[in-house]
């Protein structure tokens, strides 16, 4: 059985339910609308269910803590699926927040506000930061999943207005972009998405 090809985003509030199902429409995925919610509503094997069942790649899967700073439902439900033997994670987009007393996790790279592809973590406002690591409420539990590509982003729908859904929320849908691009998946999911 071929894996699903999966990309995880570590917020799921009402802002960024509604951009992150906006940004998956643009990229041609399939969006598990009933993994948003703040917390995380679902657990991983439900989430997994619904992966399943997705009618065509890249699947994305909202994730979200609700601002706890230990392992919530976020992380353990991420934890599941990025373990899953038949789930294929691309990349996860790691979201910043004020969350305070977390390990953060180092990134790839991030984007900015103003949809720039910067070295090091950003804050939740989409402003560049000086260090590699992006602090948020869903994102310590990555350093332990073996995730090929971690893209630091802003607070989702948000950003002052620069990721809203009116202007069709432009940063969480590059961040998809960058992570199929560099998963080497694009053509393997243009085409599958075609049939």
């Amino acid at each position: 059985m071929m894996k699903r090809k999966v990309i995880i985003v570590t917020d799921g509030d009402g802002f960024a339910k509604r951009a992150v199902e906006t940004a998956t429409t643009k990229i041609g995925g399939r969006c598990i609308s009933k993994s948003a919610g703040n917390p995380t509503p679902i657990i991983g094997k439900e989430i997994v269910d619904f992966i399943k069942e997705a009618k065509n790649d890249p699947v994305v899967v909202m994730v979200d803590d609700r601002g706890h700073n230990r392992m919530g439902k976020g992380e353990l439900a991420l934890e599941y699926v990025a373990r899953h033997p038949d789930i294929e994670i691309l990349g996860v987009i790691a979201v910043a927040s004020n969350t305070h007393y977390v390990n953060g996790v180092e990134v790839d790279f991030s984007i900015t506000a103003e949809g720039k592809i910067v070295d090091g973590a950003v804050d939740k406002f989409g402003e560049k930061t000086d260090k590699k690591t992006l602090f948020g409420d869903t994102v310590d539990v990555l350093g332990e999943c073996n995730i090929p590509l971690i893209i630091g982003i802003g607070d989702i729908g948000k950003m002052n207005g620069k990721d809203d859904c009116e202007i069709g929320a432009p940063i969480i849908t590059k961040a998809l972009e960058e992570v199929i691009n560099r998963s080497g998946s694009k053509n393997e999911v243009v085409k599958k998405n075609k049939r």
